[in-house]
């Protein structure tokens, strides 16, 4: 990949980042010593970490995705390994929505696994299930996928709508070795509030935390990122 590069006259410093590395710090200081492109080089996991901190930063991304777990390659039109390259060199410029919630980015989805939850709607109403628990997905960039009579099925978003899609699936009852699930409820929303008397678990991008009241919301600024001419939206 490093000789692919340099083949397309691309070089630069290469930073390693560590579990508890501040990437917004990291950044920042890079710009300001004149960088004018991140390109973050890993899986999803990789993504999540730099740009739940570092999302608006005032630079181009890219990005050159290695090894298993690369769904957000796929879908912004990114090959994993060495032909990444390649799409980096192009230049192809997008400007994509940035999910916030709780001093934190998201870039492709919020996950809440069924909890008791009550989510309130751009303060015009509430949603709560009667059996208790529910799941809530915040899709920005990746589609939300779910198991319709026992076939994938997938609804795609769109993270240049300046908008985000919230899907709700309550649970219906017991299965012989999983939970039944109603058919999702999409909500466009501006901002949600999500709270439950019990600490519930948040995955936003690959990163866990758990809270008990979260407001989720569209960042006011986009992140703008180098994609592929495959992309998906």
């Amino acid at each position: 990949m490093e000789i692919r590069l340099t083949d397309f006259g691309i070089a630069g410093k290469i930073l390693r980042l560590q579990a508890a590395t501040n990437a917004q710090e990291i950044i920042e200081d890079e710009i300001q010593r004149g960088a004018t492109c991140v390109v973050i080089v890993g899986n999803d996991n990789t993504f999540g970490h730099v740009l739940s901190r570092a999302a608006t930063c005032n630079t181009l991304f890219g990005f050159l995705p290695v090894g298993p777990n690369n769904a957000i390659a796929d879908v912004l039109g990114i090959p994993v390994g060495v032909d990444a390259c390649d799409i980096l060199a192009r230049r192809r410029k997008v400007k994509l929505d940035v999910g916030w919630f709780n001093n934190r980015y998201f870039i492709s989805r919020l996950h809440i696994p069924p909890n008791d939850i009550v989510i309130e709607y751009d303060e015009k109403f509430q949603v709560s299930c009667n059996m208790g628990k529910m799941e809530l997905v915040v899709c920005n960039l990746r589609p939300f996928v779910w198991r319709k009579n026992r076939r994938q099925a997938e609804i795609m978003v769109h993270p240049q709508d300046g908008k985000l899609e919230a899907f709700i699936r309550p649970i219906v009852g017991r299965g012989i070795f999983h939970d039944k699930y109603d058919e999702p409820s999409v909500f466009p929303f501006e901002e949600i509030i999500v709270h439950s008397q019990k600490p519930f678990i948040v995955d936003a991008d690959g990163k866990q935390s758990k809270e008990i009241e979260i407001t989720i919301r569209l960042a006011k600024k986009r992140i703008n990122m180098i994609v592929g001419k495959g992309r998906q939206f």
